[in-house]
């Protein structure tokens, strides 16, 4: 394989949703990238893959990724993660850096990719696709995403409150992302407008996967940093 990085998509935590190029590519790399949150923490990534990775010949990395601090604390982070998966590339390796879902969907990676094309866009990045965790809860839900003509928004749920309303009151179906810290404000939100089906989705594919059909029944124990919401119009 020529030296190279490639951002593999592990789907949204079931092992089984690895694509099979995917799991080949990771089994070929000499080196695994697996981000998470703090030093102190494993990574979600990383548990994963683990079946996927021969420590006897292949090297695995984690790298920190915060989430939830200012853009000027993160950068170092990113810039740090940035310059270490470039060495590696550099000296002739192969690495294959593990994200939740897909690369190219509210990933980690596109931190990483960012900061990789502004200090050394040398380095050549392979992208392979994986399942997202809205088409996994979708499917777990047993809630269609779009039918026909059919118009789909997915966004954070952080999103500013007026924008947020304006988009449940012109789609029909609305994936609401990184839903836990404003998932009461959410829930009145669809009280109030009414005429919507809506599903709270934790955790897919990992463990604690829950489904709950009505949003009254989720309690503040059931919120995870891991979970959606789709609203769809009745």
């Amino acid at each position: 394989m020529s030296a190279r990085l490639i951002a593999v998509g592990i789907g949204p935590g079931d092992p089984e949703l690895i694509t099979l190029k995917g799991a080949r590519l990771l089994r070929e790399a000499d080196v695994v990238v697996a981000p998470k949150a703090s030093a102190g923490d494993d990574s979600v990534a990383g548990s994963i893959v683990a079946g996927l990775v021969d420590l006897s010949r292949q090297q695995l990395i984690e790298q920190v990724y915060p989430m939830r601090k200012g853009q000027e604390e993160l950068d170092p982070f990113w810039r740090a993660a940035a310059l270490e998966v470039a060495e590696l590339v550099r000296r002739g390796q192969t690495v294959a850096f593990v994200t939740l879902g897909d690369p190219m969907l509210y990933s980690t990676f596109l931190y990483l990719q960012r900061q990789l094309r502004a200090i050394a866009p040398e380095v050549p990045i392979e992208i392979v696709s994986g399942l997202s965790s809205i088409h996994a809860a979708a499917a777990l839900a047993d809630l269609p995403l779009g039918i026909a003509d059919e118009r789909l928004a997915v966004l954070p749920a952080t999103f500013e409150d007026g924008r947020l309303r304006q988009t449940l009151l012109e789609f029909d179906t609305v994936v609401l992302m990184k839903v836990s810290r404003v998932f009461d404000k959410v829930r009145a939100l669809l009280k109030e407008l009414g005429g919507r089906r809506a599903v709270y989705v934790k955790r897919v594919g990992l463990p604690g996967e829950a489904v709950f059909h009505d949003l009254d029944a989720v309690g503040p124990e059931d919120l995870d940093y891991l979970s959606l919401v789709i609203v769809r119009k009745v």
